[in-house]
C-alpha cells in the first residue's frame, strides 16, 4: 500500500470520527489501567458493567486493597478469568503504592513491570491516559492491518512496528482507536462488511463482500 492511500484512509477515519476514544469507562489513569487489565479475553461492555459497580466503591489502589481479594472478586466475577485478574489487580495496586506513590507511572517499563500488564495494556494506557502516540495491537487492529494492507505482519509486534512507521504522524495519536473501532464494527472477523465500509475503494483486500440481498 502506498503512502497516499494510507493518508486518505486515515483522513476519512478522522472526518467521520474526529475525537475517537476507548469504549471502556474511566475517569482517571488508574481506572483505565484496571479496566484494560480486566478486558483481556473479555468485552468492553462486560468490563464496564463490572466497573460501574466497583469504581463508586473503590477506584484507587488503596481502596481496592482495603476491599480485599474476595470482595474484589464479587465485583468482577462476571468477567472471564476473574480469579487470575483479581490477583493481578491486587498485586498491581500494592506495587503502585510501594513504588509509585499510588499513581499510574507514565513509563512503558514501569507499566509492563506491573502484574498482568503486558505491552498491549501499557500501550493503551500510554496512548489514552497520557496522550502518547502508541498503538496497542489487539486482534481487531491485527486483522484490519493485515486484511486492508495498511500494515501487514506475521505477529502483533511486527504490525505495531509497521503502523508506527507507516501511519502519517498527524494521525498517530488516534490511529489506535480508529483501527479498533473499524475492526469491531465494519471489518469484522467472520465476514467484513465491505459494502458498508468508508475505505472499501482504498482497501487491498481481494475477497470483498457484497451487500446482502434484500428479501
Amino acid at each position: 500500500m502506498n503512502p497516499a492511500k494510507r493518508f486518505e484512509i486515515f483522513s476519512r477515519f478522522r472526518a467521520a470520527n474526529p475525537h475517537p476514544t476507548t469504549e471502556l469507562d474511566y475517569t482517571t489513569p488508574f481506572e483505565l489501567l484496571i479496566a484494560v487489565l480486566l478486558s483481556a479475553q473479555a468485552t468492553d461492555v462486560g468490563v464496564n458493567k463490572a466497573t460501574r459497580r466497583l469504581y463508586p466503591v473503590a477506584n484507587t489502589p488503596a481502596a481496592i486493597l482495603a476491599l480485599g481479594i474476595d470482595e474484589l472478586k464479587s465485583y468482577i466475577q462476571t468477567i472471564g478469568l476473574y480469579h487470575t485478574k483479581a490477583k493481578n489487580v491486587m498485586a498491581t495496586c500494592q506495587m503502585l503504592i510501594d513504588l509509585h506513590g499510588g499513581e499510574v507511572p507514565h513509563s512503558r517499563e514501569a507499566l509492563e513491570a506491573l502484574p498482568g500488564v503486558g505491552r498491549k495494556t501499557a500501550n493503551v494506557v500510554l496512548n489514552t491516559a497520557f496522550g502518547d502516540p502508541t498503538i496497542a495491537v489487539d486482534t481487531h487492529i491485527f486483522r484490519v492491518s493485515n486484511r486492508t494492507g495498511i500494515a501487514p505482519g506475521k505477529d502483533v509486534v511486527v504490525v505495531e512496528q509497521k503502523l508506527l512507521k507507516f501511519v502519517p504522524k498527524e494521525f498517530l495519536q488516534d490511529a489506535h482507536h480508529w483501527l479498533i473501532l473499524h475492526g469491531r464494527y465494519t471489518c469484522i472477523a467472520r465476514k467484513p462488511l465491505c459494502w458498508n465500509c468508508m475505505i472499501a475503494d482504498l482497501c487491498e483486500y481481494k475477497a470483498k463482500t457484497l451487500a446482502p440481498a434484500v428479501k
